[in-house]
C-alpha cells in the first residue's frame, strides 16, 4: 500500500524523526555523491560559506548607505510585488474574477502569482519594508549572476564540491531577498538545490518525492496580481487565454478558524508523518534533493532582512524520476 511506502522510505533513508543529517564540515565529493545526492537524502551542511566576504558585508542596514544598496545603486531588479507575501500560491478568486462561474457556492481558487516590476535596487529595499504591500527579490531565471552581478566576488560562484560530485555547473544562481512576511508555497523543483543563507533564517518543511498524493496537485487556474500606485490596493486577474498550473492544495500553517476543515479536506496531510523541520542559519548550506516538496518561511535579521542564495544543479532523469511519474499517475485516496 502507499502508506506504508510513505513509512518505508522513511525508515530505511531517513530514519524516523524529523529531523535531517547534519555535517559539520563541506562533504568530499564522493562522500556527497554516495551518501545522500544518489540515496536522494536531504542534508545540512555548516562552515560552508564562513569564507565568503557576503556573510560580512550583505547583512549590513537596509538604508542607501548600506553596502548592498552602494554596490547595486545603478542596477536595475526584479521585485515581486504581492498584497501578502504568498506569490506562486493558492489564492480565492471571487465572482467578480470569474463571472462566468458566479452560479457555483463553493469559493474558487486559483494559482497567483506576483507582480512583477523592474526598479533600481535601492528603491527595491524600500518598498521590502513598505507596510503597504508585500515585495520580495525572488526572480528565478538566474538572476545573480545577471542582475546582481556586481556581487559576484562575495561569494562562490559555484560550490566546488557539489560540482565535482554532479559533474556539472550550476545551471542557475539565484538571490532572495525579503522580509518574514514572504513565504514560499509547497511545490518540487527538477533540480538538486544548494541553498545557502547569508542573513536571516529558512525554516523549511520538507516530504520527499514518495509523498506526492498528500499533496493534493489539482489544477488551478493561473492569475496575476496587479498594484494599482493610485489606490493603493491589490486586483487578481485570471490569465488570457486561460491556462492551469498544477500545484500543491496544502497550507501545512492554516489559521485557527480554518484549521479544522483544512484537516477535513486534507487528512492524507495532516493525519500522515510528519513532514522534516529545517532550520538554516547564516553560513549554513541546504542540499535539498530534486523533486522533493518544499514550504519556506523566514526570520529576518535584526536588520529586518533575510538573504539567501542558492544554486539549482540538473538533477538526473534517472529510474527515480520514471518511479516518482509512475507513482504519481496512480489515483489514490485514503484508506
Amino acid at each position: 500500500m502507499i502508506e506504508s511506502l510513505w513509512e518505508e522510505v522513511r525508515e530505511l533513508s531517513l530514519g524516523k524523526g524529523t529531523t535531517i543529517e547534519h555535517l559539520n564540515t563541506a562533504p568530499t565529493p564522493l562522500q556527497f555523491q554516495r551518501d545522500f545526492v544518489s540515496q536522494n537524502r536531504p542534508c545540512i551542511i555548516s562552515n560552508a560559506t564562513h569564507h565568503w566576504p557576503a556573510l560580512s558585508l550583505w547583512p549590513q542596514n537596509n538604508n542607501n548607505n548600506s553596502y548592498l544598496s552602494q554596490t547595486l545603486s545603478t542596477s536595475l531588479v526584479s521585485l515581486h510585488l504581492t498584497p501578502n507575501g504568498h506569490a506562486d500560491a493558492l489564492a480565492p478568486l471571487n465572482s467578480s474574477n470569474n463571472e462566468e462561474e458566479e452560479e457555483e457556492e463553493e469559493e474558487k481558487l486559483c494559482f497567483a502569482s506576483a507582480q512583477v516590476t523592474h526598479v533600481p535596487f535601492p528603491e527595491a529595499l524600500d518598498l521590502i519594508s513598505s507596510p503597504r504591500l508585500v515585495a520580495y527579490l525572488q526572480q528565478q531565471n538566474d538572476c545573480f549572476r545577471s542582475e546582481y552581478s556586481a556581487l559576484a566576488s562575495d561569494c562562490d560562484a559555484h560550490i566546488p564540491w557539489a560540482t565535482e560530485a554532479l559533474n556539472c555547473y550550476p545551471e542557475a544562481v539565484n538571490l532572495w531577498i525579503g522580509d518574514d512576511r514572504s513565504q514560499t508555497w509547497f511545490h518540487k523543483d527538477h533540480y538538486e538545490n544548494l541553498y545557502a543563507v547569508v542573513s536571516g533564517q529558512k525554516h523549511f518543511l520538507l516530504l520527499p518525492p514518495t509523498d506526492v498524493h498528500r499533496m493534493y496537485i489539482r489544477n488551478y487556474a493561473a492569475a496575476r496580481y496587479s498594484y494599482s500606485k493610485e489606490c493603493g490596493e491589490f486586483s487578481l486577474e485570471l490569465e488570457k487565454p486561460r491556462r492551469y498550473v498544477p500545484w500543491c492544495s496544502v497550507n501545512p500553517y492554516p489559521s485557527p478558524e480554518s484549521r479544522e476543515s483544512e484537516m477535513a479536506k486534507f487528512p492524507l496531510y495532516f493525519k500522515g508523518p510528519k513532514p522534516f523541520q529545517v532550520t538554516v542559519n547564516p553560513g549554513e548550506i541546504l542540499y535539498l534533493p530534486s523533486m522533493w516538496f518544499h514550504h519556506v518561511r523566514q526570520s529576518p535579521n535584526d536588520k529586518g532582512l533575510t538573504v539567501a542564495i542558492n544554486y539549482w544543479y540538473d538533477m538526473q532523469f534517472d529510474v527515480k524520476y520514471a518511479y516518482f511519474n509512475f507513482l504519481q499517475s496512480i489515483h489514490y485516496q485514503s484508506t
